[in-house]
């Protein structure tokens, strides 16, 4: 028990609280287990049409239609699950976080305060809630849940480092580290804590560090995601120190075994591209010109990770009339509730279905998004930011249904900025940055899709050059602020001095003064970036312009 994810254990306890007895229903779970889930649908649903009312069906179907993507179905279902059986605890705790992965937290705060109700030492539903409450911005709140978690398990090496995050989000350097070092004493080859201290990026390794964490690398026992982590580590530790060529080396044995455990499809992005590039036409969107919601108030800050996004949503945030928010879900989630629930009924998938949406369904998409951000935006004021990087893949979707909505694109040299996520372990999203030439080809992507609706929507898009603001951050900010129709302010040069709390990786960087240190980290590391470059193809060559893209199936 001892060395088990504390996490792992209540988990396995909550479903372990009600046991599947019947035969056809364990086939399903095992099937679903496997992430088979056209099997397990198929097979649930020849059971539910004979037994509708069965509260642990209806959970394993709800599991099932999540991991095919099908979020509201899935809350739907365990909705009608909870109806019929209030006291499924399991069943509420899935429902809690499919209602927040669904952005609806209010609504997931209310299931987990229930289930608290009856469990008010619960870990996994504390947990959860401290995740629901820093997502919206009740960072304290949050806070104060994991120190009572730590409180209630102090041998947790897992809960120190999530108490160790919510410190770090609300700038509390050293508490966070005092937290990340705990859970190393507790647990010496426990790899995301050796990893987050790392992640605080100003953090330096001590030599005896170094040592201690080879140490436990040396050891056959340890597990292969805390090898994961540790080769991240000593790649920080190593660049650090300037030995270039072993902090590559574990860098690279990092990205390849974090590459094994993800499954993805290099080609979806490229694919994508051209369904929006021959989507998106310059009749198509100047035909639904005066379609969407006409509301000013977004600004969308887009481009790869890494790139500089964090910078600039710091900077906006410091201007009096900008609310800064975070990293909001919302425009992702319309797309797949498009694509989930309109485009089935036209036979199309997302995005093509927008071409057959009239003005009146595009306002109302538009509303949606605001109506769904409003909880956000706690200060009033009358513009707000979303630092969504990946938005960059919804741009038609947000001309369409909010063509008023501020763009800002941030760049950065196509090297630095993909190194830059091949140097880090993310948690979620970036799917493409554990093998360098699978970056180099989602840059290349993006870049092309960019270069796409600049043709299309000339001037729409204003793209900021983290050289270039780096360089003469006062400039650049003056040019973003005429882009968006405010004037310029001292403090946003000033945006170090802003106390806000975040999430983001890049969080304790953005609370110093504007540092061109981190700009060339990159060349220490050009020896070994070869399947980048060939990857990055024209696009690096070009840089900071963009080459000419053929045109898609020529």
């Amino acid at each position: 028990m001892a060395d088990r994810d504390i996490f792992a254990v209540a988990a396995a306890a909550l479903g372990e609280a009600r046991p599947i007895r019947k035969a056809k229903l364990r086939k399903a779970a095992e099937a679903l287990g496997l992430k088979q889930f056209d099997v397990s649908e198929r097979m649930l649903s020849d059971y539910l049409a004979r037994h509708p009312h069965d509260p642990g069906a209806l959970q394993l179907m709800a599991r099932t239609a999540y991991g095919l993507g099908q979020k509201e179905k899935a809350a739907a279902l365990y909705a009608r699950c909870l109806d019929l059986e209030p006291d499924f605890a399991a069943a509420r705790y899935d429902y809690a976080n499919t209602l927040f992965q669904l952005n609806k937290p209010p609504l997931a705060l209310m299931q987990l305060d229930e289930l608290l109700e009856s469990d008010p030492h619960s870990l996994l539903v504390l947990d959860l809630k401290a995740i629901v409450l820093s997502a919206v911005g009740r960072h304290s709140d949050s806070l104060a849940l994991h120190r009572q978690m730590v409180q209630d398990h102090p041998g947790s090496p897992e809960i120190r480092v999530k108490y160790g995050w919510s410190l770090k989000g609300m700038g509390l350097r050293e508490e966070a580290v005092a937290a990340f070092r705990k859970a190393i004493e507790i647990r010496p080859h426990y790899g995301e804590a050796w990893w987050s201290l790392a992640d605080l990026k100003t953090y330096r390794f001590s030599e005896s560090e170094i040592q201690a964490i080879q140490h436990q690398l040396s050891r056959a026992e340890v597990s292969g995601d805390d090898r994961m982590y540790l080769h991240f580590t000593l790649g920080k530790a190593y660049g650090d120190a300037k030995l270039y060529a072993k902090s590559f080396e574990n860098y690279a044995r990092a990205n390849a075994i974090k590459r094994l455990a993800i499954a993805y499809d290099p080609g979806w992005l490229t694919r994508h591209v051209a369904k929006c590039r021959t989507l998106f036409t310059g009749e198509c969107l100047q035909s639904r010109a005066d379609a969407g919601c006409r509301a000013p108030d977004p600004i969308f800050i887009i481009g790869m990770q890494r790139a500089g996004s964090t910078l600039v949503e710091q900077i906006l945030a410091s201007h009096p009339t900008i609310d800064g928010t975070a990293e909001l879900p919302d425009m992702s989630l319309l797309a797949e509730h498009i694509g989930e629930q309109i485009a089935p009924k036209h036979g199309l998938e997302y995005p093509d279905v927008l071409a057959r949406l009239d003005a009146a369904e595009l306002r109302e998409l538009g509303a949606r998004y605001l109506e769904t951000t409003r909880f956000r935006r706690t200060s009033g004021r009358k513009f707000f930011t979303d630092k969504m990087p990946y938005n960059f893949l919804h741009v038609g979707l947000i001309q369409l249904i909010l063509p008023n909505a501020r763009i800002v694109d941030v760049r950065r040299h196509p090297l630095g900025c993909c190194f830059s996520n091949f140097s880090m372990n993310f948690k979620f999203g970036a799917l493409f940055a554990y093998r360098l030439g699978e970056l180099g080809r989602a840059y290349a992507d993006y870049v092309e899709l960019m270069a796409h609706f600049d043709a299309v929507l000339p001037d729409r898009v204003h793209r900021v050059f983290y050289e270039e603001l780096v360089r003469d951050p006062e400039t650049d900010i003056r040019r973003l602020l005429d882009y968006i129709g405010l004037p310029f302010d001292d403090a946003c040069l000033r945006f170090h001095e802003n106390a806000r709390a975040m999430d983001s990786v890049s969080s304790e960087q953005v609370r110093r003064p504007i540092s061109a240190d981190a700009i060339d980290t990159w060349r220490n590391y050009e020896p070994w970036l070869g399947p980048l470059k060939s990857a990055l193809g024209p696009v690096l060559d070009a840089y900071p312009g963009v080459p000419l893209f053929p045109a898609r199936g020529a």
